[in-house]
């Protein structure tokens, strides 16, 4: 049996347990496993007198991924970033934020809707966590939007999809996990989620403000906040723009000369000011434990799904699927452009069965390469390019689309996360609710990502910048 055949069997078979309900890490690493050692076995033509060597050699080679690993830095970044977001929420930054929303942004069509929307992406820029961006406004925007006679499911659905944008806007955990796959500089693709992630942002409040137009009952604007109430929202705020300020000029430093660290020092800051402005304004000890039991087992989870998915990785790498797959892509006879859009809309429909950090550690590599072969390979010049950009620019714009393809798989049924999250922070409303609720977001994001992709240059400008 040739390794490719092995290849397609093994990645079949993983398939078959994630379909049935195995967790991916352990689909991942049982496959890649049984994948390295099929490898080595059929070098040695099956012969049962090597299957020890081969069960030897396929289990020191699965077993060098979680140490080789684990001791790279950016894998750092993950804890920090989840942890920024649970110490903003104990110190009351994501209540001040929407606050400040409302009161500067409720006077629209929508208002508080659009406030939300809003505050979540403002939230988002110290949250790794689109779950937790998710589930704390639950508790914050709906009631209020309920109070002014919303409709339940449209504020469910506000709240769900405003959630994602933690995704796509840094510090992203998403992001950071593309880079370590892809082996590309996390500190410009989390400055390429900037843009992409408040454009975002801008068409889901679009989208608000023509529902809330046209139905004139959806969403009541709220007025009577002066000036002087509006200008005390900010201060309360402040910390937030603090720590976006940090993570951008540790990856990128606007003011000019080189940035004044690295991704994983400006995580850190970040977390320390987020921290202090939590014991200053009353986080307790019992806060404190929470939010580092909560990011622990985050930061486990993905770790452990990071390790299974590399087990696997080392497994194609063997199998030679990757440059398979790479070339049966290249060889069709299809516009390259169409092809990407044939990628895209895979992830779409493979979102709908699995969550969104699993879908793109199992299809990356596979998928990535053949991407940038469609492009011309991973160091081709923009010139000599098809898609116009460089290999290095390539590999960051397909990233920012993936991940938002991520995005719009946390609220499409039936797994959407979000809306699972939702649903079960309110008991008023049923998983059913949420998901009617968001749907006229799915055509926002259809509209979003279809931009990002004629559009390139909204996701390359700011890293082209920090070239």
């Amino acid at each position: 049996m040739e390794p490719i055949e092995i290849g397609l069997w093994v990645t079949g078979g993983m398939l078959v347990m994630v379909l049935l309900g195995m967790r991916v890490a352990f689909a991942a690493a049982l496959a890649g496993l049984v994948g390295l050692v099929l490898i080595f076995w059929a070098k040695r033509d099956f012969g049962m007198e090597h299957l020890g060597w081969a069960l030897t050699v396929g289990i020191k080679q699965a077993g060098q991924v979680p140490h080789s690993k684990v001791s790279s830095q950016v894998l750092s970044l993950i804890p920090t970033f989840i942890l920024i977001g649970y110490l903003a929420y104990y110190a009351g930054l994501t209540k001040a934020l929407f606050e400040a929303a409302k009161r500067w942004i409720a006077w629209v069509p929508g208002g508080l809707a659009v406030s939300t929307i809003f505050a979540t992406a403002g939230f988002a820029a110290v949250s790794g966590a689109s779950v937790a961006t998710a589930a704390v406004f639950a508790r914050i925007a709906i009631p209020e939007m309920l109070a002014i006679g919303y409709n339940k499911r449209f504020a469910a659905g506000v709240v769900a999809a405003g959630g994602t944008l933690a995704s796509l806007i840094p510090p992203s955990a998403i992001l950071v996990i593309y880079a370590i796959i892809v082996e590309q500089d996390v500190g410009k693709l989390l400055l390429a989620g900037f843009i992409p992630g408040a454009f975002s942002a801008v068409i889901y409040a679009a989208l608000i403000i023509g529902i809330a137009v046209i139905f004139k009952s959806v969403g009541p604007p709220v007025r009577g906040f002066t000036w002087k109430q509006r200008f005390a929202s900010l201060p309360a705020a402040l910390p937030i723009f603090f720590v976006i300020v940090i993570i951008i000029c540790f990856v990128y430093n606007p003011f000019g000369g080189d940035a004044w660290g690295t991704p994983t020092e400006g995580g850190a800051l970040g977390a320390f000011v987020v921290f202090c402005m939590a014991v200053y304004r009353g986080m307790r000890w019992e806060q404190l434990k929470s939010a580092l039991l909560e990011t622990a087992k985050l930061t486990v989870m993905i770790f452990t799904i990071i390790w299974g998915v590399l087990m696997y990785v080392r497994f194609l790498g063997f199998a030679d699927l990757p440059r398979a797959f790479s070339d049966w892509i290249t060889g069709l006879e299809m516009a390259p452009m169409m092809i990407l859009v044939c990628i895209l809309l895979g992830y779409a429909v493979l979102g709908m069965f699995m969550d969104a950090i699993g879908m793109l550690l199992l299809t990356l590599p596979v998928v990535y390469p053949a991407v940038m072969a469609l492009n011309g390979g991973e160091f081709v010049s923009a010139a000599d390019s098809t898609f116009g950009m460089s290999g290095t620019m390539c590999a960051i714009w397909f990233g920012i689309l993936v991940v938002k393809m991520a995005e719009f798989c946390l609220i499409t049924p039936p797994i959407g996360l979000n809306c699972f999250v939702v649903a079960g922070v309110r008991p008023d409303l049923s998983v059913q609710d949420v998901f009617r609720g968001v749907t006229p977001f799915f055509i926002a994001d259809g509209v979003t990502i279809a931009l990002l992709v004629a559009f390139p240059s909204i996701v390359l400008w700011l890293p082209r910048l920090a070239s």
